[in-house]
C-alpha cells in the first residue's frame, strides 16, 4: 500500500453531518481531504480516462504564483501533450499506481515516489499502461527567465534523494531538497518535508515565499497566521507571502508534506 495520500473520492452519506475543517482566509486556506469527492473534480483538455482535482489557482484572494492539481489517470488514460502553455514548468509526484512519462524522447517508468521537474518547453507526455489507477500532485508555474541560467528537466525518486536535517535537530526535521537551493536557474522548489513525532517548527516563520503544502503522511497540529490547525494526509494548505507559520508533529508516525515555494528571484516593481 502506498504510503502517500491520494484521494478516492466519492461520496459521504446523506447522514453525515456538514461540519468540516475547510476554511478560505485572506491569509491562508485550508482544503481538507474529505472534500475531494467525485462532484469537484475537473476535466483536462487533452487528456482521455483522467479527472483532476485543482486545489490551486491564480485568483484573487488565492494562489498568485502557482497552480497544482490532484490528477487521477484510469487506465489506458493519459495525455500526449498535457502542457499546453510553453513558458509554463512543471512538477509531477506520483502518490499512487504506475505512470509513463516521455520526456524528451526518453521513456521513464513512474512508480510511487517518481519525481520528475518539467523545464519549460519540454516534449513530454504520460500515459497509464498499468491496469490500476495512477494519481500525482502536479505543479505548474511560469518560468522567469534569468539570463546566464538555464533550468532543465530531470526525472529522480522520493527514495533516492537523502534527506538534509535542520540544523541542531539530530534529523527530526528534515527536507528533502530535489534541486539545490543555490541553483538560480530554478524559480520554485518542490521538496518534501519531513518531522518525527514530537518534532517542530519552533518560531513563526514569515517570509516573502507563497506556499502550497499537501499533507502525504502523517497529521500534525499547523500554525496559520493567528490559527492553530488540525491537519492530516490528505489535506492542503496554501499560504499567501508573509503569513505566519509553525507546526507541531504529534505522531504516532512521521509528518510529511509535498511543498511548494517561488524562489531565486528579485521582487518586480514594474
Amino acid at each position: 500500500m502506498s504510503n502517500y495520500f491520494y484521494p478516492e473520492g466519492g461520496l459521504p452519506p446523506q447522514t453525515q453531518l456538514l461540519t468540516d475543517r475547510a476554511v478560505v482566509k485572506e491569509a491562508y486556506t485550508v482544503i481538507p481531504k474529505g472534500v475531494l469527492r467525485d462532484i469537484v473534480t475537473s476535466n483536462l483538455p487533452g487528456w482521455t480516462n483522467t479527472r483532476a482535482w485543482i486545489i490551486a489557482r491564480p485568483i484573487a484572494g488565492f494562489a498568485t504564483t502557482f497552480s497544482q492539481l490532484i490528477v487521477e489517470v484510469a487506465p489506458g488514460g493519459g495525455s500526449r501533450k498535457p502542457e499546453a502553455e510553453a513558458g509554463v514548468e512543471g512538477v509531477i509526484f506520483l502518490t499512487k499506481g504506475k505512470l509513463d512519462l516521455s520526456l524528451d524522447g526518453e521513456i521513464h517508468h513512474l512508480e510511487e515516489g517518481g519525481y520528475a521537474y518539467l523545464a519549460a518547453g519540454a516534449d513530454w507526455s504520460v500515459k497509464n499502461d498499468s491496469d490500476g489507477i495512477a494519481s500525482f500532485q502536479w505543479v505548474r508555474k511560469a518560468y522567469e527567465p534569468l539570463e546566464g541560467y538555464t533550468a532543465k528537466s530531470f526525472v529522480t525518486r522520493d527514495q533516492d534523494v537523502e534527506p538534509r536535517p535542520m540544523p541542531g535537530t539530530n534529523g527530526a526535521w528534515a527536507t528533502t531538497r530535489f534541486v539545490d537551493p543555490d541553483d538560480l536557474a530554478h524559480d520554485m522548489h518542490v521538496n518534501i518535508v519531513t518531522f518525527q513525532p514530537g518534532a517542530s517548527i519552533p518560531f513563526a516563520e514569515t517570509h516573502v515565499m507563497e506556499h502550497g503544502l499537501f499533507v502525504l503522511e502523517g497529521k500534525a497540529v499547523y500554525r496559520l497566521n493567528d490559527d492553530w490547525v488540525e491537519v492530516e494526509a490528505g489535506d492542503f494548505m496554501w499560504l499567501r507571502a508573509f503569513c505566519p507559520q509553525a507546526c507541531y508533529a504529534g505522531g504516532p508516525g512521521n509528518f510529511r508534506y509535498l511543498l511548494y515555494k517561488d524562489v531565486n528571484r528579485q521582487i518586480r516593481l514594474t
